[in-house]
């Protein structure tokens, strides 16, 4: 098993994109994550995980389609712990 299917199976979908929109577009996210929970982009949670954490500061708008840390912004448990690699 991938370090990337790892992440997707194991994490939460804010903790995802609270770090990978900061360097991936929301397309590539998109393949990411539907390769290994295509039921996450059917039902919109991708989408719904991006509007949530920019509600709440966690993400701001940036350049080039990508996000950046907004002031509420804090790595995730997987990023401090260095799950992944």
């Amino acid at each position: 098993m991938s370090n990337i299917e790892q992440l997707v199976n194991h994490e939460s979908l804010d903790d995802i994109v609270t770090v990978f929109a900061l360097i991936k577009t929301p397309p590539y996210l998109d393949m990411m994550i539907s390769r290994y929970k295509p039921d996450t982009i059917r039902h919109g949670e991708l989408q719904l995980a991006y509007k949530r954490l920019f509600e709440k500061g966690v993400l701001v708008k940036g350049e080039k389609g990508l996000a950046t840390k907004g002031p509420n912004w804090t790595p995730p448990t997987f990023v401090t712990e260095k799950r992944y690699g």
